[in-house]
């Protein structure tokens, strides 16, 4: 059977979490493993439980990812694997981040910026002004912006539209397989994305929308992206779950202020001023926020400089050379040096204006 089916089949373990499901993974060498070591062996699984255990069906469960597998490869929905090269890096260092994550479109994951953008489903047209002031003027002082939302209606639905306009890539993630479209009012604008970007899930293709899902859908918007950017939002709602959700990544999280007797400024204002929101009043204030300004002013620094680079240095300069980005776990296996010695490369290199660091402990060239 082809690692496909056993990736898929992990996913589709009842009562099986991402968590656990990695850690089965950790402790048994290999997603096929799960499927073929005995059960005392899986019982030794942290967290496993007899609960668990005994409702484990592997003929079952196998059959069922045997058809899904069918069924997404006569759809052309790709997938990816949590332990793939080119699985979101940023999703991956979230705790709680999916196994799998069904798309269909252009990988665009690993791209050099990424920002959610997200509020409420009862958008005003103040805050649908700001999502498209916001994102026309990320396309002059950010230009390879990727926008990412839930495709909802309000913010999320304008965000995209607007994306689309600024002829910047976006990607929608949605509460349900990829193969559905909800609210339906919005297959409309299906294409579009598809053409700009691509839409993602982690559900099973054929899956329907349900309420559970998603705020689980929240974790990965804000997963998949250096910063959330929350527009309007009332005291309660998605986007405040997103944000918070964003927060326990270590993300940036930025909020439009609003007057304070404003609905659906509620949630933005009480986001700045618990300190769980950076204040932002323009696309220009995040974009000096994240430091992207200075990224986009520097000067490429030309290959015949780096001759006189140190041995390690070297090493690792050609490592980052063939890649667009490396882990600094990655770097240490790859250049057969500790962890401790690479990070301290690193900062020379980036000391150097040769190196910069990305969120996760991840690195590209200038």
């Amino acid at each position: 059977m082809s690692s496909s089916l056993y990736h898929i089949a992990l996913s589709m373990i009842p009562k099986v979490g991402p968590r656990l499901a990695r850690n089965l993974v950790s402790y048994l060498g290999s997603p096929e493993a799960v499927f073929k070591e005995k059960k005392s062996t899986l019982s030794k699984v942290p967290g496993i439980g007899t609960a668990i255990l005994n409702g484990i069906n592997i003929s079952e469960v196998l059959q069922n990812a045997e058809l899904e597998l069918k069924s997404i490869e006569e759809k052309d929905i790709k997938y990816l694997f949590y332990l793939d090269k080119l699985f979101p890096y940023r999703l991956r260092e979230c705790d709680d981040a999916p196994i799998l994550l069904f798309y269909k479109g252009e990988n665009c994951f690993n791209s050099e910026k990424l920002i959610s953008v997200v509020g409420t489903r009862r958008a005003t047209e103040y805050g649908e002004s700001l999502t498209s002031k916001l994102i026309e003027d990320l396309k002059l002082l950010a230009p390879d912006t990727i926008i990412v939302s839930g495709f909802a209606y309000g913010i999320d639905i304008a965000a995209h539209k607007a994306a689309m306009d600024a002829k910047l890539k976006t990607i929608a993630v949605f509460g349900h397989g990829v193969e559905q479209v909800y609210p339906s009012l919005h297959k409309r604008y299906l294409q579009g994305v598809l053409e700009n970007g691509c839409v993602c899930s982690e559900f099973q293709h054929n899956k329907k929308p349900d309420p559970g899902n998603f705020v689980s859908r929240n974790r990965i918007i804000a997963g998949l992206t250096d910063a959330t950017v929350v527009v309007e939002s009332g005291e309660k709602g998605g986007a405040l779950i997103t944000a918070d959700m964003a927060n326990s990544y270590n993300r940036d999280v930025f909020a439009f202020p609003g007057r304070t007797n404003d609905k659906y400024s509620r949630g933005c204002n009480k986001l700045i001023k618990s300190n769980l929101a950076t204040l932002i009043e323009s696309a220009e204030d995040m974009v000096k926020f994240l430091r992207w300004d200075i990224a986009a002013k520097a000067v490429p620094i030309q290959r015949s400089m780096f001759i006189d680079l140190p041995p390690q240095e070297d090493a690792l300069f050609q490592l980052l050379k063939d890649s667009k980005n490396m882990s600094l776990d990655d770097l240490s296996h790859l250049s057969k040096m500790p962890v401790a010695t690479v990070s301290a490369l690193l900062l020379n290199l980036e000391f150097k204006g040769i190196v910069r660091s990305l969120p996760g402990k991840n690195y590209v060239l200038v």
